[in-house]
């Protein structure tokens, strides 16, 4: 089993296609249910933000799982699996270990070390576990994502600026105005980006603020807050919107809904009641809440994710973001190492199960062929065997753990298999939750033909041995 990621952003799409792909939190369990009901996707989790949209699956076949997500994501996005190919990114195993941790980073963001993508994922985590569509792997590789993504952002101070889409926006939409001070502004949407919204027009010395969402009690609460530090703020409904745009210098829009929140009509009736004076108009919502004809309107700028795409694309790296990229390199390395390593666990756990069962059945055979055996020594017979087997394998075993952890290092398990003609099948057998105790008789004809060895050796040692010579405390 491996992971799959396949995705879109920015970096590979227009805005258009990321508005027919984009998935609202109210769909992705139904994504998530799609997804894990194609038969070759095990664990899943579906990643939807304001400018990527990402599955990361567990498959066991490459082909087959990118097929069958690649046909979910086409579907819902109503594009032929043609269309969308050419805006879909790939990654498999360890190179969709190293995006995921790049991403949790905030490297493959619009802006570079954006700290929101941690909560995004975490989101995205805590959604596919209450959809049930979390196992073992995904669990493991989602909190080492998180636990990387922290580490990046505490140690290389990436994110020190408090850079995100919204304060990029709001310092295009400042250089518009001559600054945000003692301006009026207008914010659509009361979740995390209005918040957030909220927090970096305050910071900027906004005059004063009206918060417009759909739920009255998330957008009051809001506002008390903002008001509380400072900014004083006042919350309206979404039917509010066009009156109190005609009050305003500038609109953060970032709803995430469906359709057009704001139309072409409604900003120019908004114009019509204003006094003269430029508006900023900045659409941050994915699908747009802003019709894109606003932005042919006279006095009206509009920011959006395509202008903040094309003005940040082409900035270079500095020291930070160089050593936030080195920890993740780091961090795939370790991962991965560790995965090797416990892949070959069953293997080993399999091999010293073998040899403990041949060794049961030449002590049941030899109790046998010796009912009279003194039970003292029998025990001690018993300990001197397994004793000699646990040292014949301890150097074997250590050191094809340590051969795993190196890339390529799964063929030494696959030599210890086929040295000891072990089932393939087997180690996950030994591993399994169920556990069983008993052996086919399969098995043991298996463990008996493995074990050859010690058995030949176990006879020599019974049928050398003088019973009249030994102490009858023991060997």
């Amino acid at each position: 089993m491996s992971v799959l990621v396949v995705g879109l952003s920015h970096r590979s799409a227009p805005v258009e296609i990321l508005e027919r792909a984009s998935v609202s939190s109210q769909d992705v369990p139904k994504l998530l249910d799609e997804l894990n009901r194609t038969g070759r996707v095990g664990e899943v989790v579906v990643l939807s933000t304001c400018n990527r949209v990402e599955v990361y699956a567990v498959v066991e076949a490459f082909h087959g799982g990118l097929a069958d997500v690649s046909g979910v994501l086409a579907r819902h996005a109503g594009l032929s699996v043609t269309e969308l190919s050419s805006y879909l990114y790939v990654h498999y195993a360890a190179s969709a270990v190293d995006h995921l941790f790049a991403v949790a980073a905030g490297l493959d963001s619009m802006v570079i070390g954006e700290a929101q993508i941690l909560g995004q994922l975490r989101t995205a985590y805590n959604t596919a576990i209450e959809a049930g569509t979390v196992g073992r792997v995904m669990h493991e590789l989602a909190q080492q994502a998180l636990r990387v993504g922290k580490r990046s952002h505490s140690e290389t101070g990436i994110d020190a600026a408090g850079a995100s889409v919204v304060s990029e926006a709001l310092a295009d939409a400042a250089a518009v105005l001559g600054g945000l001070a003692g301006r009026r502004a207008l914010v659509v949407g009361a979740g995390s980006m209005g918040a957030l919204a909220g927090a970096q027009l305050r910071r900027a010395g906004l005059g004063a603020l009206v918060l417009a969402n759909r739920g009255p009690d998330r957008a009051a609460r809001l506002a008390a807050n903002l008001t509380a530090d400072g900014l004083p703020s006042r919350a309206v409904g979404l039917d509010q919107v066009p009156a109190e745009l005609a009050l305003a210098d500038v609109l953060v829009s970032c709803t995430g809904a469906v359709g057009t929140v704001l139309t072409t009509e409604m900003v120019t009736q908004a114009l019509a009641h204003r006094d003269a004076g430029p508006l900023v108009i900045c659409d941050l919502g994915l699908p747009r809440d802003v019709d894109p004809s606003v932005a042919e309107l006279p006095g009206v700028t509009v920011i959006d994710l395509t202008t903040l795409n094309e003005r940040l694309g082409d900035r270079t790296e500095g020291d930070t973001v160089r050593a936030a990229r080195q920890i993740v390199v780091d961090e795939v390395a370790q991962y991965l190492s560790a995965q090797r390593s416990a892949e070959v666990t069953p293997t080993v756990t399999a091999l010293r199960r073998r040899a403990a069962e041949v060794v049961d059945a030449e002590l049941l055979r030899m109790t046998g062929r010796l009912p009279d055996l003194d039970p003292g020594v029998r025990d001690e017979l018993a300990h001197t065997v397994r004793r000699v087997v646990d040292k014949l394998l301890h150097t074997p075993t250590v050191r094809v753990k340590q051969l795993a952890e190196a890339p390529g290092g799964d063929t030494y398990a696959e030599a210890l298999r086929e040295l000891f003609g072990l089932d393939p099948q087997a180690p996950a057998a030994v591993t399994a939750a169920t556990g069983a105790k008993a052996l086919s008789a399969q098995a043991i004809g298996a463990t008996q033909a493995a074990g050859s060895h010690v058995t030949g050796a176990l006879d020599g040692l019974v049928d050398g041995l003088a019973l009249d010579q030994i102490p009858q405390d023991g060997v």
